[in-house]
């Protein structure tokens, strides 16, 4: 590494919506630096013959040659975290020894400690989380997965999100958009100054609440319930 603290970084994914999250949680950390970014793994591979870095981003799902087909053929190849949608192939990961394994739609937390991984591994300290973290909440849109693809939803459009058991339906003003991820998930992604857990099957945007009382949100003209458990942080945040 040039920088006892820096890390170069490939990444490498077919699909630009992912790329472009991704690329944003590294834009957001200083100690990361984006070397090189590919939609396939052909051209990843002319790249690394030529350049150096310590960290690979790689999707296992890509035409033409897939990523775990690209591990095999790489020489010397630099420690890799593998992002993908599909969780069948997560043992598949880790027997190719991967640093760690990381599920779209990748929550920024789960990220940073994936990194961290990489940063033990090469000796160095790990990744400071909250200056990030804090940086990355002003970003005013977060994605989802639907309809396999990655959807961009703009944090002002979303009134509110509700748990389906695996299922999460995100209720926005243009619509309904269903991703399957858990609801803790869903929030981890959302900044808190601007939406709040209500329940334990809802979160509900601050400035979508039409009227409470101290059991029910009118939220466009949907009454959303106060769960016993959330009532004193949801009317502390309110009044």
């Amino acid at each position: 590494m040039n920088d006892m603290q820096t890390m170069k970084c490939l990444l490498v994914d077919d699909e630009p919506p992912a790329r472009e999250i991704i690329r944003r949680y590294i834009e957001t950390m200083p100690m990361l630096e984006l070397a090189g970014e590919y939609g396939n793994a052909i051209q990843a591979l002319s790249f690394l013959q030529q350049n150096d870095v310590d960290l690979i981003f790689l999707d296992i799902r890509m035409p033409q040659l897939k990523g775990n087909e690209f591990l095999k053929v790489v020489k010397n190849c630099p420690p890799v975290i593998i992002t993908t949608a599909h969780a069948e192939y997560a043992l598949e990961g880790y027997e190719l020894d991967v640093i760690d394994y990381l599920l779209k739609p990748i929550q920024f937390e789960r990220f940073i400690k994936a990194v961290n991984k990489a940063f033990i591994l090469k000796g160095h300290h790990t990744v400071e989380t909250k200056p990030a973290k804090e940086q990355l909440k002003q970003e005013n849109f977060v994605y989802f997965r639907a309809d396999r693809k990655m959807v961009k939803v703009m944090l002002r459009d979303i009134v509110y999100i509700e748990s389906m058991k695996d299922y999460v339906k995100v209720f926005t003003e243009n619509g309904v958009i269903v991703t399957k991820q858990p609801l803790n998930a869903v929030e981890a992604m959302l900044p808190e100054s601007q939406f709040i857990r209500t329940h334990r099957s809802y979160i509900v945007s601050l400035s979508k609440i039409k009227s409470y009382t101290h059991e029910l949100l009118e939220v466009n003209k949907e009454e959303i319930p106060i769960g016993k458990l959330y009532r004193n942080e949801v009317l502390k945040m309110l009044e």
